[in-house]
């Protein structure tokens, strides 16, 4: 179980955003890869970076920060946001991303996503982001007829690191993980599923080291963290503590 720390990313500042809405931004930093440089310090182990512009636009929109960020810290990134093309996916990847993810063009051209695991295995990852249980592309302005479950089962045979499952009626909204659905797409597919959107505070964090939630790779976690609603090193410490559970109990078996 991973703990994702998010930076979104909108005119070169570290906002998040309340259900996806762009005129509800909320500035939390003016100097992103200062705040990664933070997370680097407090123990995470990656981060998770959204060009929110990059996302509408369809291209990259915060290269100079995503640069930033990069030169910054060591951790690994995985970075999506206005990834629609093998050039821009390549960019990135050689730049030092450890991971690009892949949402409205895994909707769009599917074919793309088959082609860019194919080449760069265990560095591709697709975004689902869901609103009424239908996919959500074009930085969730556009819903499509498509549910996560469908677009999740169309990768089953491609190679992808992770699904990054987003419910964003909760999104930064701090209402808690939509665990229900996204335990519904992990068991529907054997891909990896990172739960995204709502996680609000430790209690959601000690719910997801659950055994139902056994299934998961990680959560991520945004405006909470910088509410200061979770503490970092608090959350980070429960999830040693349930690894290092795991792996006394399968020692001991």
């Amino acid at each position: 179980m991973i703990l994702f720390p998010a930076i979104d990313l909108k005119e070169g500042r570290c906002v998040r955003l309340v259900q996806g809405d762009m005129a509800q931004a909320i500035v939390f930093s003016d100097d992103p890869a200062a705040q990664a440089a933070v997370f680097e310090e407090q123990g995470f182990s990656w981060l998770h970076v959204v060009d929110l512009d990059g996302a509408f636009a369809g291209a990259p929109m915060n290269a100079a920060a995503v640069d930033a960020i990069l030169a910054r810290t060591k951790l690994p990134v995985q970075l999506g946001g206005g990834i629609r093309e093998m050039k821009t996916l390549e960019a990135w990847l050689a730049k030092g991303v450890s991971r690009v993810i892949i949402g409205t063009a895994a909707v769009r051209d599917p074919a793309f996503v088959h082609e860019a695991a194919r080449l760069y295995p265990g560095k591709i990852a697709v975004g689902i982001d869901a609103k009424d249980g239908r996919v959500a592309v074009e930085g969730w302005a556009t819903t499509s007829s498509m549910t996560a479950e469908e677009l999740g089962r169309r990768f089953e045979d491609a190679g992808v690191a992770a699904i990054i499952y987003t419910d964003i009626a909760r999104d930064g909204i701090l209402k808690g993980l939509n665990i229900e659905m996204t335990l519904g797409l992990a068991k529907a597919v054997t891909i990896p599923v990172i739960a995204s959107g709502g996680l609000a505070s430790i209690d959601d964090v000690h719910r997801i080291l659950e055994p139902d939630c056994a299934l998961l790779a990680g959560a991520i976690t945004g405006r909470a963290l910088y509410d200061g609603r979770i503490d970092p090193r608090e959350a980070l410490a429960a999830i040693a503590k349930a690894k290092a559970g795991k792996t006394k109990g399968g020692a001991a078996a």
